[in-house]
């Protein structure tokens, strides 16, 4: 199976409906940059969207 990376558009949009795992059921795993993981969760800070993508144990940090 090949990789595949996100950027925070498609994780942050799809995570403030209540689909990300949309993705986990098209992927399997997905890879983010770190920055995208700021990008997404630390700048996200408390919002229900940001934590939803930081408990997904199906996306991977990766430099």
């Amino acid at each position: 199976m090949s990789k595949v990376v996100s950027d925070s558009s498609p994780l942050i949009h799809l995570s403030k409906i209540g689909q990300l795992d949309i993705l986990r059921e098209l992927f399997g795993e997905l890879i983010i940059p770190e920055a995208v993981y700021r990008e997404c969760v630390m700048e996200g800070k408390n919002r229900e969207d940001a934590k939803r993508i930081q408990n997904a144990n199906w996306i991977k940090v990766q430099n």
